[in-house]
């Protein structure tokens, strides 16, 4: 249960094709390096905005708490968004493309993080509430969500295709594979796991 059960794809060749339309294809394929490379710096920026306007104990709790909310969007957007089956054809279609591609195709490395095409409204809807929200802390807080969504999306790819080496990231992969290839219906905190424990969705 340790290892993947099929074998992994390798490039866009060997990833199945989910559009007609080449480019809306070609956008739903992504680099692993992707969100770390887009994200990160502006997790930078706003950490470092919020560090000179805002002091560092605003920055150090609004990164925590931005954090935990990532966490929790993670655990029910997995729960009750990407597991979501809507009745018919239009609802199987568009269940393949938010989740179900990715339980067929588990090995895909090209689709083991979120395409630019979901990252960004994600990212842009919480901005525009976590800003409105939290006040001198929005910065920190958005700073927060924004880098446990990209540690989420390096954990996701790490359990599929890193080379483990923690008692803690073999756990994290026992914990995935067994989602994936045994109890679809629990463990949905990737990165968080401990929410499946609060709401008892625990493998």
């Amino acid at each position: 249960m340790s290892d993947i059960a099929d074998a992994p794809a390798r490039s866009p060749s060997d990833s199945p094709r989910i559009f007609e339309n080449n480019l809306l294809d070609r956008f739903s394929r992504i680099d692993h390096r992707v969100p770390m490379v887009v994200y990160g710096p502006i997790v930078a920026v706003l950490a470092v905005w919020s560090l000179l306007h805002a002091g560092a104990a605003v920055t150090l709790g609004g990164l925590l708490g931005g954090y935990v909310f990532w966490t929790l969007v993670e655990y029910f957007g997995h729960r009750y968004i990407f597991h979501w089956e809507p009745p018919g054809k239009l609802g199987a279609r568009l269940h393949f493309l938010i989740h179900g591609v990715h339980h067929i195709y588990p090995s895909d490395p090209l689709r083991l993080v979120m395409p630019l095409l979901m990252s960004v409204p994600i990212v842009s809807l919480a901005a525009l509430v976590i800003l409105s929200a939290c006040g001198e802390a929005g910065v920190a807080v958005l700073a927060g969500f924004i880098a446990g969504y990209v540690g989420y999306d390096m954990a996701h790819y790490h359990v599929h295709h890193g080379v483990i080496r923690t008692g803690w990231g073999r756990w994290l992969k026992r914990a995935h594979m067994l989602h994936h290839f045994r109890q679809p219906e629990r463990g949905f905190g990737v990165s968080a796991p401990w929410w499946d424990y609060v709401f008892r969705t625990a493998l």
